[in-house]
């Protein structure tokens, strides 16, 4: 168990005096203010944005579904 304490603490120190663990606090707390600017949908808009997505879903798997089904009983009838 000491071992792996041992060798993590080692690759942190490796990757805090080659400026890795700066360049991820500097990547995280950009990220961060990224995510302040966006627009955040309300709950109604996510819940009609996700019933929207699913019917999408479900509309699709129905073609394809049908298309498979058409392809099928083309093929057994020309072969």
């Amino acid at each position: 168990m000491s071992i792996w304490a041992a060798v993590i603490l080692a690759a942190f120190l490796v990757a805090w005096r080659m400026g890795y663990v700066l360049q991820i606090r500097n990547y995280v707390a950009e990220t961060r203010e990224e995510l302040r600017k966006c627009a955040w949908p309300n709950w109604e808009e996510l819940k009609g944005q996700t019933l929207l997505v699913g019917v999408s879903i479900l509309l699709l798997g129905v073609f394809t579904a049908a298309v498979d089904f058409a392809c099928t009983l083309l093929m057994r009838i020309f072969t």
